[in-house]
């Protein structure tokens, strides 16, 4: 087993990753709002709707993990010709490191999960779905597609939500031809019946699963050994790691060797697709060659990542290395990310029912009245992030030799404040896009603004936002700082 250092640098290999995903792909739906009153029609709270955001889940969750580790993923499923499919289809086109082959079936409804959320409630799940097995001819054209994916991929994942994609024969071929290409198969099961499973390398049911499947208690750690021993002997596992939420991972395998990993200490928030989070790790680093306890050990810090955050979420090879150098989640490298790590934590923030503040600037050396205004942001919300100019846009709007230090190092300065929670850097002269994306609950800016000429301030009055401007500290700035150190 290695240490911390050495599976860090292990693990900063997972973007050479190159993962076959097959398995059923949902449409996850959120329908976020707020609620003030019951209905006059019946006993239940009316929802506001605020906004709604929408991603592939179930198997498609496990490419969107592949993907934010840095791994190629490779994605085959099966669809309906219906508005959710397309739906489907273009959220996974635009992802970047996925290359889907998306099976449409005519007559087929694709499965749709709602979630209606008010503040950090859930109050409804709503599913719409077809759990039929999918059609002989679809069984084919998969079984034909994966035969040319297996030629380029390292490692299979078989990711099984009992929609109907993975049929007993598709799963039986598709184990068979991985072995025969040499490729290693992770299966994420489902039911109660493993002997579909047969042969696989390794599957990863949760404590509840791994009970039905053996019909065996799993109270203690003694217990979950012999029913994960019983699963291998049956079905010829060459491993079965079981989850046990709290209480960590328990790998055992073929040949006798039990590892227990604890969890990894870390609030948790939302336990949705915490599973797919581990296949995906556990796929990445395997086809990359860590062991089967090193990748696990990766799988085990994933998965304390992802379940402090709100919804379908995943976590990325950031946080990953982050978590790794034992550092808080939120240490002042942490709090620099790229839009898409930060949209995910503010979206927790948000489920947590914390407002989010944003404030916008070049920060070119840190000055006190940079310091005053940082402060009075935070102080009108409960989270502050901070827009940061990169270099190129310092340059345009500032004029020869600036910026004086990079935005790297301006990140870090400004991440090292306890005012500030969450750093972005932006490429464009101004944040409009930025602020968009945030949609914050408070605009900040200086007092030298007006309400009219504050960027994004239309926006985010438009849409029940505040814009607040605060007071500066007179006699400084970065230029005056500057004249007086070349005078």
């Amino acid at each position: 087993m290695m240490d911390r250092s050495a599976l860090l640098a292990r693990a900063q290999a997972l973007a050479g990753a190159d993962v076959l995903c097959l398995g059923d792909v949902i449409l996850d739906r959120y329908v976020y709002g707020t609620v003030e009153r019951v209905s006059p029609e019946a006993p239940i709270p009316v929802l506001r709707i605020v906004r709604e955001r929408t991603m592939p889940g179930g198997a498609g969750n496990v490419v969107r993990n592949l993907a934010a580790l840095g791994a190629h993923a490779r994605f085959l499923s099966v669809i309906g010709a219906d508005a959710a499919g397309r739906e489907v289809a273009e959220l996974l086109e635009g992802a970047e490191r996925i290359e889907s082959s998306l099976l449409v079936e005519e007559g087929r409804e694709t499965s749709v999960k709602t979630r209606f959320v008010a503040g950090t409630q859930q109050l409804l799940r709503a599913d719409r779905e077809s759990v039929r097995p999918i059609a002989a001819a679809s069984e084919r054209d998969l079984l034909a597609r994966l035969a040319g994916e297996l030629k380029k991929a390292r490692v299979v994942v078989l990711s099984d939500y009992g929609k109907g994609v993975l049929t007993d024969k598709v799963l039986g071929e598709a184990i068979k031809a991985s072995a025969a290409a040499g490729r290693r198969v992770v299966v994420d099961p489902k039911g109660t019946d493993y002997a579909c499973y047969r042969g696989a390398d390794l599957v990863t049911p949760n404590r509840a699963e791994l009970a039905l499947a053996s019909g065996m208690p799993v109270e203690r750690d003694d217990d979950i050994v012999a029913a994960a021993q019983a699963l291998i002997e049956s079905c010829r596992f060459g491993a079965v790691l079981a989850t046990r939420g709290a209480g960590g991972m328990t790998l055992v395998t073929a040949r006798g060797k039990v590892d227990h990993l604890a969890a990894e200490a870390r609030e948790v928030f939302d336990v949705s697709g915490a599973g797919d989070t581990v296949v995906a790790t556990l796929a990445a680093a395997l086809a990359v060659g860590l062991d089967l306890v090193d990748a696990a050990r990766l799988a085990n810090v994933a998965a304390g990542i992802v379940v402090g955050k709100a919804g379908t979420a995943v976590a990325y090879a950031e946080e990953v290395f982050a978590a790794l150098h034992t550092q808080a989640l939120m240490s002042h490298e942490a709090k620099i990310a790229p839009l898409a790590q930060a949209l995910d934590r503010i979206e927790t923030w948000r489920r947590q029912g914390h407002r989010i503040g944003f404030t916008n600037g070049c920060f070119d050396l840190l000055h006190p009245g940079h310091v005053a205004l940082l402060a009075q942001a935070r102080a009108a919300c409960d989270r502050l992030v901070v827009g940061l100019n990169g270099d190129a846009s310092v340059a345009r709007l500032k004029g020869k030799g600036r910026p004086v230090q990079s935005d790297a190092e301006r990140a870090v300065v400004l991440a090292s404040l306890a005012s500030v929670d969450l750093v972005v850097i932006f490429a464009e002269d101004t944040p409009i896009k930025l602020i968009e994306a945030v949609r914050p609950d408070v605009l900040v800016k200086g007092a030298d603004y007006t309400r009219e000429t504050v960027v994004g301030g239309a926006f985010v009055e438009g849409y029940g936002g505040k814009v607040l401007l605060v007071a500066l500290t007179p006699g400084h700035s970065t230029t005056a700082t500057l004249e007086r150190l070349t005078r």
